[in-house]
């Protein structure tokens, strides 16, 4: 799902503009502007039963779920990975769309809607980008429950990075989460999230190496030449043993990319830093992973 646009104007059988309609509506809303069920086949994709995205912008997530949301309970809100990507944590997303309602609420039952049952207080939902939906530390509380360890490392990390929660929100969320499916593995990695991780593959690799019982890697570390200056940073790494991590993504085969990452290399093998890298191949192999990090820590002296 792409970025949603602007409002569409639909047009009779002659070209003739004859209502306009925002880019996601109902079908009460295509009724009362006029829309005979033709246009609105021609014009709109279905979310859900009677609601629409317009053929004239993507559809998008936010689309998808603005169309939706005004068919549903008053005090639904979006949730789980719908939320999560909203907020532009790294979750495959699409179909069914995650929505939570409160306990006693009517629970829709509709094709491409999953609906939750949340007792959430005020500050566990949040509007974002003119939706309802549940805050950072919820979503990822939600989240508990479903992902493993690496991928919620990954979502929360993001969430960090965005700014969607910090230590103080997630630890007040956590501190009254007793008895809340997946609260255990959530207190368990809370303390281990990092707003400094950049990417998905970078919160994947550390959550890994930690999950091995390899000391903890520290995300972007500062490499120091013999003078102190700072010559580059490493994804993650050791600094008491001098020993980096790298993930190459697909922007590191960019011609003067790769050229900067020579130079980046070269500096830091020159001022003693062992480096090993890694790409995308490597994530689905994770015992190497371990198994190449280990190795090269004990190369440096290193135990634990």
């Amino acid at each position: 799902m792409q970025a949603s646009c602007t409002t569409g104007r639909r047009r009779d059988g002659r070209g003739v503009a004859d209502s306009e309609l925002g880019p996601t509506y109902t079908w009460q809303d295509a009724r009362d502007a006029g829309l005979t069920r033709a246009q609105r086949r021609d014009d709109g994709v279905r979310v859900s039963r009677g609601a629409y995205v317009s053929r004239a912008v993507p559809l998008s997530l936010h689309a998808a779920c603005s169309a939706v949301l005004p068919l549903l309970p008053a005090d639904t809100v979006v949730s789980h990975r719908t939320a999560a990507a909203l907020l532009g944590a790294p979750v495959p997303h699409g179909w069914p769309l995650e929505v939570s309602v409160p306990p006693g609420t009517y629970r829709p039952r509709r094709r491409r809607l999953r609906v939750h049952v949340r007792d959430l207080l005020a500050e566990d939902a949040t509007e974002h980008r003119g939706l309802p939906v549940t805050s950072g530390p919820q979503a990822w509380l939600d989240l508990a429950a479903v992902l493993g360890p690496p991928e919620l490392v990954a979502v929360g990390d993001a969430l960090y990075r965005a700014g969607h929660l910090d230590e103080g929100s997630l630890a007040g969320r956590l501190a009254r989460a007793d008895g809340v499916r997946g609260v255990v593995r959530a207190r368990e990695w809370a303390p281990l999230l990092s707003p400094l991780a950049m990417s998905r593959p970078e919160s994947v690799v550390r959550c890994l190496l930690i999950q091995a019982g390899l000391p903890h890697p520290r995300p972007q570390v500062e490499i120091e030449s013999a003078s102190g200056q700072v010559v580059a940073h490493s994804d993650l790494g050791w600094p008491e043993w001098r020993v980096a991590v790298e993930y190459e993504g697909r922007q590191h085969a960019d011609r003067r990319q790769f050229g900067r990452d020579l130079d980046r290399y070269s500096l830091m093998a020159a001022d003693g830093w062992l480096t090993i890298r890694y790409g995308a191949d490597h994530l689905r192999r994770p015992e190497v992973i371990v198994d190449r990090a280990t190795r090269a820590l004990r190369s440096r002296g290193a135990v634990w």
